[in-house]
């Protein structure tokens, strides 16, 4: 497994669009829609073939059969770091081998990209949404590699939660990323970032 993208959420992709170019400084480039979950988003290129996404309901696209992704649903409040995404090449042994419910892989696809992505049935992911969602790109080209290079880089991702020694135990030795970071605290994710501005703080 790998650190794939981060992610933030808004009531509207408007709201956490100016969210991340507020914290962050840079500009947003546009994303896409998404089939199944009925979602858009926009994108950041970071440095190490990392990238941030900023994603809301799509207010023009019909209700999903089933719950949205990143618990969509039941978002409420001002923009924030919602979601870490992990990927892996082979997502089905990824999952088997968690001892908690990563969810389903659901295939989904937009304009020329493939992927599938764990999502569980109620949209909820383990330890209140700070367990990462699971990716497996089936496309040969990684998105990050299609977007501008914005000078902004990953230094710090704070997964926060009061069972965080158990998410440490879970996800850290597969991943092997020094950038992460585990705290006892209230659920909750916050990053720091090397900017073309200087270090800026997101949560």
């Amino acid at each position: 497994m790998e650190l794939d993208h981060i992610a933030v959420a808004g009531a509207t992709l408007e709201e956490a669009t100016a969210h991340v170019e507020s914290a962050l400084g840079v500009a947003m480039q546009p994303g896409g829609q998404h089939d199944v979950f009925f979602t858009h988003n926009a994108l950041l290129g970071l440095e190490d073939g990392l990238y941030l996404e900023a994603i809301a309901i799509d207010p023009t696209a019909a209700v999903p059969e089933r719950a949205r992704w990143f618990d969509l649903d039941r978002f409420a409040g001002p923009p924030r770091l919602s979601n870490w995404i992990c990927r892996s090449a082979d997502i089905i042994t990824a999952c088997a081998e968690l001892p908690v419910d990563m969810g389903t892989p659901v295939a989904l696809q937009r304009s020329d990209l493939r992927w599938r992505m764990a999502v569980p049935l109620d949209g909820i992911l383990p330890f209140d949404n700070c367990a990462p969602a699971l990716i497996q790109w089936d496309t040969p080209q990684h998105p990050a590699r299609r977007l501008a290079c914005s000078g902004v880089r990953l230094r710090r991702l704070t997964i926060s939660h009061p069972e965080a020694d158990r998410v440490q135990q879970l996800f850290a030795p597969r991943l092997g990323d020094d950038r992460l970071r585990f705290e006892t605290g209230p659920a909750a994710l916050g990053a720091v970032f090397d900017t073309p501005h200087g270090e800026r703080i997101m949560a």
